[in-house]
């Protein structure tokens, strides 16, 4: 169930989307942030990630697969986590773990980045995601085919 809060950072994102064309790394995070559950301790994974994408520097959402995501929260900003080419997560017994398992951060030059610590876990609704994210699209295109007075 939404709270009011909830809806209203959607509204914002909504309006904000409309009128730059594009939502913020903080905006899609709120977005996000809404579609997550509560936090959990771990989350299954079994060394290969379906895809994933950077919401700022201290938060990603991670794919397991198609259907299935989590947010992942960090406990501070993750050196270059917006420019990475690729990511890697560590991983105990085929379970990723708040507060113990680390995001890994690769770049193009392939230099050593310090491991992120991942702080919290939260399960993806990812239909509901999808759909908001569809909303936010069409509501941009709207924008985009009004007459201008």
């Amino acid at each position: 169930m939404k709270t009011p809060l909830v809806i209203a950072g959607l509204c914002l994102a909504l309006a904000a989307c409309a009128t730059t064309g594009r939502l913020s790394s903080a905006e899609r995070l709120d977005l996000y942030r809404a579609h997550a559950g509560a936090p959990q301790n771990d989350m299954q994974f079994f060394g290969s990630l379906n895809g994933w994408t950077e919401l700022g520097d201290s938060a990603l959402a991670v794919w397991t697969r198609p259907s299935e995501a989590y947010l992942l929260e960090l406990n501070g900003p993750c050196q270059d986590l917006s420019f990475a080419t690729a990511i890697g997560l560590t991983s105990r017994m085929n379970r990723v773990s708040a507060r113990f398992d680390k995001v890994l951060v690769r770049d193009p030059a392939g230099g050593p980045r310090l491991p992120c610590f991942i702080s919290s876990i939260r399960k993806l609704d990812v239909k509901a995601l999808r759909a908001s994210e569809q909303e936010l699209r069409q509501a941009q295109v709207q924008e985009r085919e009004e007459p201008a007075n």
